[in-house]
């Protein structure tokens, strides 16, 4: 009896923070990206069906905000999970530790692909990587040397582009999405030059500095909701619009993307990592919730199970695309024993 209600005053404290003393909340919550967010309502629906129980509270706050709530603590003012579209980072993962979110889960849930979309009566626009660097940089390279980006009209970046302005929308700082394009494409574009290359091999930080920042004309921050980027290319003639390639998938009546050194974005060219914006996509629990939480294990095993993110599973179909088998087999594994990750490298 004594140890039965040590563990429900354990529980209480953990959950109720200090001061307080209220019970445990009774449904999962989990926060973050917004290329996360379909497949993870799905997900909640389904548990919910299967389990009788409260449905998920899932909020798409982005990659970066829904990993500084989780961060931010232990107990039911925070998330249980965080979505993520990309790794979560050394910083974020010291900004948890110093916070008491000691033990944390990574769970590696499948693969997505950025894609650069236009209406689908927009032109083909046949993009090589080091276009995306000078169309959309704040700062470029000419003679040489960084210079505030002069470029108005994408046939001035190269051969063969359209004579349409430079209009990109697309996800603000705070998005998963957002960090992976800057890294997947503008960085990756970047260092395509020689100058910035070697920039980058004297000094990292001021690469960085000097290559990671967007133009604040030409691309346009539209918030976190990739549908309202669709919208606006079906409103807008002539822009692009970057987001994930889940929401292409939903809305492929309306949009059409773009290749990228002649390989277009497909689950095969993703899954395979040619297309050269390829991602892996993650959700991070907080162990410490597991078994205060109510339901908070079973839908983490539902989240991981074949059902859901196997090959064929219901995820599938909404455009996530799945792991190979034996990853898929440790990622499960994972989630049933807890294994918590370590500091990333």
């Amino acid at each position: 009896m004594m140890k039965t209600l040590t563990g429900l005053c354990a529980a209480v404290a953990l959950l109720g923070g200090a001061g307080s003393a209220h019970a445990a909340r009774d449904y999962v919550w989990a926060a973050g990206s917004s290329t996360v967010f379909p497949f993870a309502t799905r997900v909640a629906e389904n548990y919910a069906r299967k389990s009788g129980m409260k449905a998920p509270n899932v909020e798409a706050l982005g990659t970066g905000g829904g990993i500084k709530l989780f961060c931010s603590g232990v107990g039911d003012n925070f998330p249980d999970i965080a979505n993520a579209s990309r790794p979560m980072t050394q910083q974020e993962y010291d900004t948890c530790a110093a916070n008491g979110v000691t033990d944390i889960v990574e769970l590696k849930v499948g693969y997505d692909g950025i894609v650069i979309a236009a209406d689908r009566s927009a032109p083909d626009y046949q993009f090589r990587l080091p276009h995306l660097y000078l169309a959309l940089g704040a700062n470029v390279l000419r003679g040489g040397k960084f210079v505030p980006n002069p470029y108005t009209n994408w046939n001035e970046i190269g051969p063969g582009l359209p004579n349409n302005r430079i209009l990109v929308y697309g996800p603000p700082p705070t998005s998963g999405t957002r960090d992976a394009f800057v890294e997947l494409g503008i960085e990756a574009s970047a260092r395509t030059y020689p100058t910035a290359a070697a920039l980058r091999d004297r000094d990292q930080d001021e690469f960085k500095q000097m290559t990671h920042p967007l133009r604040r004309e030409g691309w346009v921050d539209s918030g976190e909701n990739d549908n309202a980027i669709v919208q606006t290319l079906t409103k807008t003639p002539g822009s692009l619009g970057v987001f994930g390639y889940s929401f292409l998938e939903e809305n492929g009546d309306k949009v059409k993307a773009m290749s990228i050194d002649g390989i277009a974005p497909t689950v095969a060219t993703i899954a395979q990592g040619t297309y050269p914006l390829s991602r892996s996509i993650f959700i991070y629990v907080k162990k410490a919730h597991v078994g205060v939480t109510l339901g908070l294990q079973e839908f983490t095993t539902e989240f991981t199970s074949d059902a859901a993110t196997g090959r064929g599973g219901y995820l599938q179909s909404r455009g996530l695309i799945p792991l190979l088998p034996p990853e898929h087999e440790a990622v499960k594994a994972a989630a049933a024993n807890m294994t918590t990750m370590s500091r990333p490298n």
